[in-house]
């Protein structure tokens, strides 16, 4: 594809570097092995490890986060779940209907997308997945030029910005999990409260600066009417639907669902699989024991396993029939597979890393020139770079946080700006690191070189902001 001329600075810079990667980006499983390779070799070279050591050190970190992954597969799938639910897909149809032109388009994905995800990252990348397909349709039927790649991207914000640092963010949970590495090893003293993360003033300036500036930045880089794509350039017309009918799930009047099996003469068996009440009984039950969780523990009490527990009830609640959710839920974690076959890979280059002591020796090096002021900068470069090769949140943070927060005590920055600051970094470069977009890519029917170039750009483009922000802003 020949690079376009047309347009601003901002949008040639898109345009070229989107080029430049649909050429060049292998496929996200092929990153994953060619990361191995990468991270074994610097073992070598780096820390004098052998060869036979190193592959040692990547078999056994293959099965060190199975609980952690786990975790990570139920808050994706059961924030799928709920992003099927008919109510909220006939939410994101009348939100297509809004914009008036491509950009307008854009920025309204991407918002929702940075918005939802802040509340559950799971939930934030499929709804923004869902919303970039469904604006793509909507654009292509009532005329509107948009940029499909660009617009996916805006789906994917989310997990771009600022999921990390939101209700669902892996590090700030996990720190205030009972019994989590940090507190058993005693690298703190006690649990960091989610006050002095999630909810710290620091962290909800962070949310709104970066949702507003990031708005701008995908208004900017819409390209032309002339040089957009739209989802027919990506997607057959014939494979383009409504949301609505996407799942054997259908929406019926109220919000109750049916699946498109039901039997003509039920049999007891089928009426129990069926029963709205058991399923309400059962999830009511569920979010109550959450709610009173929260009533009587206050927001300290948000970790991974109370959040994916309210989800998980949530979702049933919503369908109400166990049989209607069972299957959806089935849906969903076919939606993770690609995370679950890659997660274990990363696994192994976070036991490469951590065992042959590669991550201690860069966090040690970036940590170690840092002051008190720079310090947040410094944590989120940090955090960045590791994310290349290590794109689980709270398995990076398992890596790197004992040097992080052991640096942090000594310059004496609050441990929970640390935190929220390492955060940052690790979001900031899923926008190309793939894994987390797997699911993004299914639904939108993408390729990640198709995408990515515009990601890339958007992650370049938001580095001052961000370095600014985490110095500037007072915690």
């Amino acid at each position: 594809m020949a690079t376009r001329e047309r347009g601003t600075v901002v949008q040639r810079l898109g345009s070229a570097i989107a080029d430049v990667v649909e050429r060049w980006m292998p496929s996200p499983f092929l990153f994953a092995i060619l990361l191995s390779y990468v991270v074994f070799v610097a073992g070598i070279l780096v820390e004098g490890a052998g060869p036979a050591a190193m592959v040692g050190y990547w078999y056994d970190g293959f099965w060190t986060l199975l609980t952690f992954g786990m975790q990570m597969v139920l808050i994706l799938a059961t924030g799928y779940v709920v992003a099927y639910h008919p109510l909220v897909r006939r939410g994101i149809e009348r939100l297509t209907r809004i914009p008036n032109d491509g950009r307008q388009a854009v920025v309204l994905v991407g918002v929702i997308a940075m918005v939802v995800a802040w509340i559950q990252w799971g939930l934030g990348l499929i709804v923004g997945a869902v919303l970039a397909r469904e604006m793509g349709r909507q654009a292509h039927e009532r005329g509107l030029s948009v940029h499909y790649p660009l617009l996916c991207v805006a789906g994917y914000m989310g997990m771009g910005l600022t999921w990390h640092w939101g209700l669902a963010g892996s590090a700030p949970l996990l720190m205030n999990t009972p019994g989590n590495v940090f507190v058993e090893q005693g690298i703190v003293d006690g649990l960091i409260s989610t006050s002095q993360t999630v909810f710290s003033g620091y962290s909800l300036a962070l949310t709104v600066l970066g949702i507003v500036y990031t708005a701008v930045v995908l208004y900017l880089l819409a390209p032309t009417r002339e040089e957009s794509a739209g989802i027919t350039a990506f997607v057959s017309p014939s494979k383009l639907r409504s949301t609505g009918s996407d799942t054997g799930t259908a929406a019926t009047d109220g919000g109750t669902t049916t699946t498109g099996d039901d039997p003509a003469d039920p049999t007891p068996s089928d009426r129990i699989n069926n029963s709205r009440v058991i399923g309400g009984v059962i999830a009511l039950t569920g979010v109550a024991v959450a709610v009173w969780t929260f009533a009587t523990d206050g927001l300290a009490a948000l970790n991974l396993n109370v959040m994916n527990f309210l989800f998980l009830f949530i979702g049933l609640a919503l369908f109400t029939s166990p049989e209607a959710y069972e299957d959806e839920f089935g849906e969903a974690v076919l939606a993770t597979s690609g995370i679950i076959l890659q997660f274990p890979f990363y696994a192994g280059i976070i036991g490469m890393m951590n065992s042959s002591g590669l991550s201690t020796t860069l966090a040690e090096t970036l940590v170690s020139i840092s002051t008190p002021a720079t310090f947040p900068a410094v944590a989120w470069i940090t955090a960045g770079i590791i994310n290349f090769f290590v794109p689980s949140g709270g398995g990076e943070w398992t890596v790197i946080g004992e040097t992080v927060l052991g640096a942090a005590d000594q310059l004496g920055v609050p441990p929970g700006q640390a935190v929220v600051a390492y955060a940052v970094g690790d979001a900031h470069t899923n926008l190309f690191q793939p894994f987390w977009a797997l699911p993004l890519l299914g639904i939108t029917g993408m390729r990640a070189r198709d995408v990515f170039g515009y990601a890339a750009t958007v992650m370049l483009l938001l580095i001052p902001f961000l370095a600014a922000a985490l110095i500037l802003i007072p915690y």
